[in-house]
């Protein structure tokens, strides 16, 4: 088993699609570790606020297979084939860690904007402080601790799904 960490995000129809991208994940991974629900600016783009969230999951899938399932859930939630890289998402399912793994294909781990999104490090740091980034060595809990907290904006949200609401325990 692989311990694996995935971004979702969504500025269109936000809780719908928030919800449904939860709904995804947890039918295909089963329990799932969610952190707080973050409302942030868009970066990169003029925009609608996004919610924001990291969940945490156990997988055996090759990470190839994993993300084509990532890709495949991101279109049955309308993200179009070819969406731009900054612009308005239904459903935005990135993936941050694959483990430990250090990769540049099929795609590049661990991802960049851990060390450069707070709608990333926040949440990600929330559920796994003790983690150590695989390039980087330090804590999650210590990248977020020195991250420039006025870089972004960014606030916890009440969110309600399936259980209960997402709240850091």
């Amino acid at each position: 088993m692989t311990r694996i960490y995935i971004s979702l995000g969504s500025n269109i129809e936000r809780e719908r699609h928030i919800r449904a991208g939860l709904d995804a994940l947890q039918a295909e991974f089963g329990e799932l570790q969610v952190s707080r629900v973050f409302e942030s600016e868009a970066v990169g783009f003029n925009g609608r606020p996004f919610y924001n969230l990291v969940v945490g999951a156990d997988t055996e899938l090759p990470l190839a297979t994993l993300c084509q399932r990532l890709r495949a859930m991101e279109f049955a939630h309308g993200r179009e084939p070819d969406a731009k890289k900054f612009a308005p998402r239904t459903l935005d399912l990135d993936l941050l860690l694959y483990g430990e793994l250090v990769c540049e294909t099929p795609l590049v781990l661990p991802r960049g904007e851990i060390l450069s999104n707070a709608f990333v490090l926040w949440p990600l740091a929330e559920l796994a402080p003790a983690l150590r980034h695989p390039l980087d060595g330090r804590t999650l809990g210590e990248l977020w601790e020195r991250y420039d907290k006025a870089s972004q904006r960014l606030c916890p949200i009440p969110f309600h799904w399936a259980a209960g609401e997402l709240q850091h325990h």
